[in-house]
């Protein structure tokens, strides 16, 4: 097997497993097209995911067929390539459904004794997610859902690749793997970015200066804090979408968001002079809908003169437009006179370990308990929707799912009052959560 983790893609063709390879790999290298069986040979391509190098293999598709034929070569070719794989990840078509085929070939993968990652691709939207819940039905543990053309759920699939490399070996010494903190510094054009990570490292490492976008590119640097190493990345300076005209500014657009995708926390940096505006909110929410937690740098703090109504405005702001991301830590500081820099870090860190925190099945259902006698499901169709256990399978965001006859029907309101209930149960203000919903199709779950 090879030195570094090998991740191949499998499905059946025309599921988007190129566009998927693409996209992780950071640049077009296999064709797409809607053709069925346009990759007939692997394609591989060396990328980082998650701070980690990898090997990435892209496979023809898997097609049930006689072994001399070219479907069943090219499918001999990708059970060669999944006995190299120290991860699958099998890709189904969302909008499409789940096809015979789909059906053997999972039943294949889970007598395989590696690792399977379930994506449900073309899932763009509502509708989309709503569609990948088909798969659950594969037996392959959770979907992704993804929509490789447009980039969407990118993150959530690249935290799971993540979780399921081997580990890295340890240095010399005999210290096992000391994963760094990824870390993106985002904001707008001239908030100080770059002047905050120059502080943080405590050298002129970035250029600065009072003209906007003198950062072109993202900018990782390998730092420590006080409690270990941290993958910091500054990133060039998001502007609206209708002043994104250059070439070279689309590409350093691309690139900081990128960096938002592979990161754990954002800081998002705001200039406290002209307080939250709406290119900040988006890239907050944008942050949001990949699943990082957040954490606000109010910087320029010491040119502020009424500083009790400027965080009053920041707080409105967060309040009405960010609702969530409820509770999101602020940090105000001077990136240029280091006050306040030192709290930053620690807001980070506190911030990081309610992302990654996973509740104990026990705990989650009481609070379940709790939430629903404290306020019943509501009607629908003049039925209750009755809601039955939740489980946590995930964190990092943190992910509820919650089971129940008709549960997909629940009103957005009513997820809501349980979303804040459980950030509030389980302390996690100022990061997201996800909170999916399984409905039962048994005729006799509602019998008394």
């Amino acid at each position: 097997m090879s030195a570094l983790p090998t991740i191949v893609i499998l499905g059946r063709p025309n599921v988007g497993k190129s566009s998927l390879f693409n996209r992780l790999a950071g640049r077009r290298l296999a064709i797409v097209d809607d053709t069925p069986g346009v990759t007939r040979d692997r394609k591989e391509a060396l990328t980082t995911l998650a701070g980690r190098e990898i090997r990435l293999i892209d496979t023809a598709g898997l097609e049930e067929a006689a072994p001399e034929t070219l479907a069943g070569r090219m499918t001999a070719s990708s059970e060669a390539a999944l006995e190299q794989a120290d991860v699958a990840v099998f890709v189904v078509d969302a909008r499409g459904g789940l096809t015979p085929a789909d059906r053997a070939f999972a039943r294949w993968l889970r007598r395989a004794r590696r690792p399977v990652i379930l994506v449900a691709n073309k899932a763009e939207g509502r509708g989309g997610a709503a569609a990948a819940m088909e798969a659950y039905e594969l037996g392959l543990g959770d979907p992704i859902a993804v929509s490789a053309e447009h980039g969407e759920g990118l993150s959530d699939l690249i935290g799971e690749i993540a979780s399921h490399l081997p580990e890295e070996p340890g240095d010399e010494e005999g210290e096992g793997a000391d994963k760094p903190l990824r870390l993106a510094i985002l904001g707008r054009p001239n908030a100080g970015k770059s002047t905050l990570l120059n502080t943080l490292l405590g050298e002129s490492r970035m250029i600065t200066g009072p003209e906007p976008g003198l950062t072109r590119d993202a900018v990782a640097v390998e730092w420590r804090d006080a409690v270990g190493p941290v993958r910091l990345v500054d990133t060039a300076g998001l502007r609206k979408r209708a002043r994104i005209e250059q070439r070279l500014e689309q590409l350093s657009v691309a690139s900081s968001i990128a960096a938002l995708r592979e990161a754990e926390v954002v800081v998002l940096v705001l200039d406290a002079l002209l307080g939250l505006e709406e290119q900040d909110i988006r890239i907050a929410r944008l942050a949001e809908r990949e699943g990082r937690a957040v954490v606000i740098a109010l910087n320029k703090w010491d040119a502020v003169e009424d500083r009790a109504a400027a965080r009053q405005r920041v707080s409105d702001a967060l309040e009405t437009s960010l609702n969530q991301l409820k509770g999101i830590a602020v940090v105000p500081l001077s990136a240029e006179t280091g006050r306040g820099v030192e709290k930053l870090m620690p807001a980070v860190r506190e911030t990081l370990e309610r992302w990654n925190r996973r509740v104990p099945t026990g705990a989650l259902n009481r609070w379940f308990e709790g939430a629903l006698s404290r306020h019943q499901p509501p009607l629908v169709d003049g039925r209750r929707l009755k809601l039955r256990y939740a489980t946590m399978p995930k964190a990092r965001p943190p992910t509820v799912v919650i089971f129940g006859t008709r549960a997909e029907l629940l009103p957005q309101e009513y997820q809501r009052y349980l979303l804040n209930s459980f950030r509030e149960a389980f302390d996690m203000p100022g990061v997201p959560i996800r909170l999916q919903l399984r409905g039962t199709e048994n005729p006799y779950a509602d019998a008394e």
